[in-house]
């Protein structure tokens, strides 16, 4: 039994790890660039400007939601905008909670947590989220959305 042990013990330890520095993703000149995107989409999105929210999704957008399911194209995602957000509610990214990872030969991959703020006073909601931002020379686009755990956010 000792010996079992023992060769379990060696084993775990002679495995691959993938062990991530504590702020790996959370720095950087991409994390900075996503952070500045994320901030641009959310203040358009914030004050209901739909111009600039359209003109920063393709119309393929894929937008997946643990609520509403799956929506796709721009024209939805702008017009689900309007009817469910605009007046309604505002988006703000939860500091510390984004990550950042690079996908060569695209974009990156954001993670975080989002808290939305009801204008009708009732209580916050909170979510998780990733976005996958496409690269096209300086431009970023959002190329698919994923919102999902959404709930009542800790008072």
């Amino acid at each position: 039994m000792l010996t079992a042990k023992i060769v379990l013990a060696l084993a775990i330890a002679a495995a691959p790890r993938a062990v991530l520095a504590a702020d790996e993703g959370k720095s950087g000149p991409l994390h900075d660039t996503i952070l500045a995107q994320d901030a641009a989409l959310f203040a358009a999105f914030n004050t209901c400007d739909l111009i600039t929210l359209g003109a920063m999704v393709p119309e393929d957008l894929r937008f997946f939601h643990d609520k509403s399911g799956l929506s796709v194209g721009r024209d939805d995602f702008v017009e689900s905008v309007k009817k469910n957000v605009c007046g309604q509610f505002t988006r703000s990214l939860e500091p510390g909670s984004a990550e950042v990872w690079p996908v060569p030969g695209y974009g990156a991959i954001e993670i975080g947590v989002h808290r939305f703020h009801h204008m009708d006073h009732s209580p916050d909601g909170i979510g998780r989220f990733m976005i996958l931002w496409k690269q096209t020379g300086n431009s970023w686009m959002m190329t698919e959305s994923f919102s999902y755990g959404h709930m009542e956010a800790p008072r």
